[in-house]
């Protein structure tokens, strides 16, 4: 097993890496973009700049850079999948959180066009976009503020982390003529954004 930490944000890194990857023969089958985070929750009028570069660096230049360091390598062998993840806030937008919306928006756009560039090879690409779930990701939002982050999935059952890996091993599983475009998953007490059933007691 091969594992190493890495900046999705440095482009130099990134490209550096993805050398050392080639060199080892260590190209991916299957590229998950992964790399995400929500942070603050204000209007856009009160919001943060710092946070807003946050989330547009990592969002969406950190899976272009991955994505562009390891395509070409995949369209050399004809072979590959590129999973991303998004949200369903790539599909509806929801208060105070517009650059976020933005940004997973974007991520929706560039599935969408990949493939349409990928045309004429077998490379596929998927997003699978969860609603609620529960990780670090509240807390990465709010600062570390815990009490606030585990409110956001009080009195629910969000879905797990196992989850959605679950369905991410389901979309690159597919057999190679079916290339599943979007996955949209949310929990079961969750029906849309919004609009969620909660429980205390």
């Amino acid at each position: 097993m091969h594992t190493a930490k890495l900046d999705v944000t440095d482009r130099d890194a990134v490209g550096a890496y993805v050398d050392t990857l080639v060199e080892e023969g260590l190209i991916p089958d299957v590229l998950v973009n992964n790399a995400g985070k929500a942070k603050g929750l204000d209007t856009l009028q009160d919001g943060d700049l710092d946070h807003w570069d946050e989330m547009i660096d990592t969002n969406v230049k950190g899976l272009l850079y991955v994505t562009r360091a390891i395509l070409p390598h995949m369209i050399e062998r004809d072979h590959g999948h590129v999973i991303n993840i998004g949200s369903i806030a790539g599909r509806w937008v929801y208060p105070k959180g517009a650059v976020y919306n933005a940004t997973k928006f974007a991520v929706r756009a560039l599935s969408e066009a990949m493939n349409i560039d990928l045309l004429g090879t077998s490379i596929r690409v998927s997003s699978v976009d969860p609603g609620l779930a529960e990780t670090e990701f509240s807390e990465v939002r709010f600062d570390g503020d815990s009490d606030r982050a585990t409110s956001v999935y009080s009195d629910t059952v969000p879905l797990k982390a196992d989850d959605v890996a679950d369905a991410v091993i389901y979309v690159a599983n597919a057999p190679p003529h079916v290339d599943i475009f979007n996955l949209v998953m949310m929990p079961t007490v969750q029906r849309y954004p919004g609009y969620m059933e909660r429980k205390s007691g």
